[in-house]
């Protein structure tokens, strides 16, 4: 350790105790900013036969004691490291370097597990229900769910999950280690929004190192540390997940991901179906999913799809009014296109009512137009004869067909007026 680390930490034990009451929260903000503060206590902590290792910790035991939030998260933010120097120590069969952590350790754990007048409390957690959206899931991408009686009778119930309350600890053993390190876990994770980048990656590589001691991923990751397996518990594991999570999530990408696929592998050995199963389900949510930002330092998240807050119909509803809808379209369809093709063959079409809203329908298919006194008149020439419109679209050819067959009947009908003995005549002049 540097002459100058050691002058940082030396000031810092100092000027802490000759505070007064009244200064503890202007002290406790200030100490964000001493860059060169944390990097020094991190290096006292890996050596374990410093001298400085006991004041340090007796120092961060009166910071969380104190009760202010800033101090306690300014502790906790040095928990990982200090969880790696027990399991370390531990594994090596040397437990009289490791009295003062296991001491700061027990210190939080029995401050945490009793409330402000002493008494033993219970922590209770609410599960979340599939049928309700969350900022993890959202129910129509699961598919639908079998509304059974029973789902029913369970719809808008929450479930609660409590622990505790917890055992006071005045010494670690084998039987209740794990117990301790996995509620103050739970403690660090509580708080995880306020560590800094640095206790992230001290808690990736944490689990990875928990997890591939003696094993022969050792060998891969190139670990030269301790050898010794490290036994384990599930309920460990799954907290070192929700840690990773939120380190891959926020900037330490690489290094989480590793530590994951690290965990898992050792949740696979020892067959933890509680570990495997939130390990994969975060793996899984991670695989592909756009992570915003790509500055280290800034937060990132990942894209979820977030419940409308007002209620919206699809559009493509199938209701009464939209089959109405459909079929008004398709006849104005029908007689545009018949109207284009007409335009296009050089004959205009006149319009042709067949619902009987324009005109009355005749029975041979004549229309009647209505007259000024309010009668039906039908459509006819000056000549009298009543004329017909062709309905054949095709072109010139078909309307000049169409004229030469009304002119024949007009024709027909004079000379049928005049009587049947000039109709020849009336034939051969025309």
């Amino acid at each position: 350790m540097l002459a100058m680390d050691q002058g940082v930490v030396e000031e810092w034990l100092s000027e802490f105790k000759t505070l007064p009451d009244n200064a503890v929260s202007t002290y406790a903000a200030s100490l964000k900013d001493k860059g060169a503060l944390v990097p020094a206590l991190y290096k006292v902590m890996r050596e374990n036969y410093s001298d400085l290792l006991e004041p340090v910790c007796h120092q961060l035991f009166e910071f969380y004691r104190s009760g202010e939030p800033q101090l306690q998260r300014f502790t906790l933010q040095f928990l990982p490291e200090l969880l790696w120097s027990l399991l370390s120590v531990s594994a090596a069969r040397d437990p009289h370097t490791s009295g003062c952590i296991e001491a700061l350790l027990l210190g939080i754990y029995n401050l945490e597990i009793v409330d402000k007048d002493g008494q033993s409390k219970t922590l209770s957690f609410t599960v979340p229900s599939l049928s309700k959206p969350s900022v993890y899931h959202e129910p129509s991408a699961i598919g639908s769910i079998a509304l059974t009686e029973g789902a029913l009778a369970n719809h808008g119930l929450s479930r609660v999950v409590y622990s505790g309350p917890h055992l006071q600890r005045e010494t670690f053993t084998a039987q209740n280690r794990f117990e301790v390190l996995t509620f103050l876990l739970l403690c660090y994770n509580a708080a995880l929004s306020y560590m800094t980048s640095t206790s992230l990656q001290s808690l990736c590589q944490l689990s990875s190192r928990v997890c591939i001691c003696g094993y022969p991923r050792q060998q891969i990751r190139r670990y030269k540390g301790i050898s010794t397996r490290l036994t384990v518990t599930s309920e460990f594991l799954v907290q070192l997940i929700t840690g990773i999570h939120y380190a891959v999530c926020n900037g330490e990408v690489e290094l989480g991901s590793k530590a994951l696929d690290d965990v898992l592998y050792r949740a696979q050995l020892e067959l933890f179906p509680e570990a495997l199963l939130v390990g994969n389900a975060i793996k899984s949510s991670l695989h592909g999913a756009a992570l915003k930002s790509n500055n280290k330092e800034g937060a990132r998240s990942i894209q979820v799809e977030i419940t409308p807050t007002s209620s919206r119909i699809s559009r493509n509803a199938v209701t009464s009014l939209s089959i109405r809808g459909h079929r008004w379209k398709r006849h104005e369809s029908q007689e545009v296109s018949v109207d284009s093709e007409a335009a296009a063959g050089g004959v205009a079409i006149p319009e042709i009512s067949v619902t009987g809203v324009g005109g009355e329908r005749m029975a041979n298919g004549d229309s009647l137009r209505p007259r000024p006194d309010g009668r039906a008149q039908p459509d006819c020439d000056p000549l009298g004869a009543t004329s017909e419109v062709s309905l054949d679209p095709r072109g010139h050819d078909s309307g000049t067909r169409g004229q030469e067959v009304r002119r024949q009947k007009s024709v027909r009908r004079m000379v049928e007026n005049e009587g049947s003995g000039s109709a020849s005549t009336g034939r051969s002049q025309y």
